[in-house]
């Protein structure tokens, strides 16, 4: 893969078999974004590297209680994101992998909870909405309070320094993207800077001057005046205690607040990108609305799954929600309020003149919601009979399944454990440490 390039990151929780509306609302966009090339240079080549995952530990947030269908329901979901035209095989810049399969997702949650104010969590609109509703499950535990902390995580352990980091969402989920960037921006004020080489080289005046004015800069006059005061370098305590007066005014500004008067001509603080923010890669969806018009999920069991028969969509179909004013075969309704025919707009669209039909007979009342149904039903099933057939294919071969979803953790999890390797030197700073304290014995 290539060191430039956007990366894309996105998962789902393992709650079950995929339905049509996981496919638009995202399979879809993860195909297209694995399959983008760039076309402005003499040989095309992929635009984005994709990381597409399963986020197993997710699911346990809520369903903590019972474990016992979170492997199946991750291989069915891995059989449908291969179905849905996911190709990790064919497409060296797409990758699927286990969220569980790469331990350092949990050791980037622990280093990110450490700099993550309580209050930020508890004012998540989700968290709160889901304690108020949520009556058949305890939330009150920190795994759930907890789930943007992992979140962030499980996006920034793929930050590529210099290239941005891209997370495909609707409209509605853009505000979980900003929690993310600001616990990023918090942890990056902390340990994305470290002061010049010659900050504390105090000998020449020079140096000192500088030293007096860029801490002024930063409204440091206390740490101003004893520098001003002092002769000779810093004493190891008096390094400390600056370092950590700077870090402090640093964290209140904002790395990016930090004007150009601050860094100066010759520069205060180095700027260090340890975690890419991440950025919302805003993405238009079709509505389509479940069975009964409510929102389609599992829970509410009015979905059509990516692995349903055509007998099944038949008998599902034929007993959807249309228009309430349709009372009587005899009344008109209206196309734009039936969920019926927002599904046409996704099954019916290729198929000349059909979604015409649909609107003229269904406003004159030319036409019955059965057979406007029924007619839906046979396009929604020419469109899902490829997916389906690759599904099978998947669904006969679980073995292989699993051999692309190892290989793609393990390339996944090389690229996690670099990125892990900077964060570590970035908190802890042993590999400076340990250079410090070799060369001291080598001088000895």
């Amino acid at each position: 893969m290539g060191n430039t390039r956007n990366r894309v990151l996105s998962g789902m929780r393992p709650t079950g078999r995929l339905h049509i509306g996981h496919y638009f609302g995202a399979l879809q966009n993860w195909v297209r974004l694995q399959n983008a090339s760039n076309q402005e240079t003499q040989i095309p080549v992929p635009e984005y590297e994709c990381f597409y995952f399963i986020a197993d530990w997710h699911a346990l947030t809520s369903d903590y209680a019972d474990t016992s269908g979170v492997a199946e329901n991750t291989l069915q979901i891995m059989i449908d994101y291969l179905a849905a035209g996911l190709d990790p095989v064919g497409h060296k810049n797409c990758v699927i992998f286990q969220q569980s399969a790469v331990p350092e997702h949990s050791e980037l949650h622990l280093l990110l909870s450490m700099v993550t104010p309580l209050g930020w969590l508890e004012r998540v609109p989700t968290y709160k909405e889901a304690l108020e509703n949520v009556k058949d499950k305890d939330l009150h535990n920190y795994g759930f309070l907890g789930y943007p902390v992992l979140q962030t995580a499980d996006i920034v352990i793929y930050s590529n320094p210099g290239a941005p980091l891209l997370v495909p969402v609707g409209e509605d989920q853009v505000s979980h993207v900003e929690v993310s960037r600001e616990i990023v921006r918090r942890f990056n004020s902390f340990y994305g800077f470290k002061l010049s080489a010659d900050f504390f080289l105090l000998e020449e005046k020079t140096a000192r001057d500088w030293v007096v004015h860029a801490l002024d800069l930063l409204d440091l006059e206390e740490q101003a005046k004893e520098i001003l005061a002092k002769k000779g370098n810093l004493s190891v305590e008096e390094h400390a205690a600056l370092v950590t007066a700077v870090r402090h005014r640093v964290s209140e500004i904002g790395l990016l607040n930090l004007s150009e008067d601050h860094r100066s001509s010759r520069p205060l603080i180095e700027m260090l990108q340890i975690l890419t923010e991440p950025e919302a890669m805003l993405t238009q969806t079709p509505r389509i609305p479940g069975l009964d018009g409510r929102k389609m999920s599992k829970s509410y069991g009015n979905a059509i799954t990516l692995s349903e028969t055509d007998e099944e969509i038949r008998a599902k179909t034929k007993v959807m929600v249309t228009d309430p004013a349709r009372k009587r075969r005899t009344d008109p309704g209206n196309p734009d309020v039936c969920p019926v025919y927002d599904w046409h707009k996704l099954f019916s669209a290729e198929e000349p003149g059909r979604l015409e039909w649909v609107r003229q007979g269904c406003t004159t009342a030319g036409i019955g919601c059965i057979e406007c149904k029924a007619a839906m039903a046979e396009n929604l099933i020419k469109w899902i009979a490829p997916v389906r057939e690759r599904r099978v294919n998947y669904e006969q071969n679980p073995q292989r399944v699993l051999e692309i979803l190892d290989e793609g953790s393990k390339k996944a999890r090389k690229v996690a454990q670099g990125t892990m390797e900077r964060v570590r030197e970035a908190v802890f700073g042993w590999e400076k440490k340990r250079k410090e304290i070799g060369g001291s014995a080598a001088k000895a």
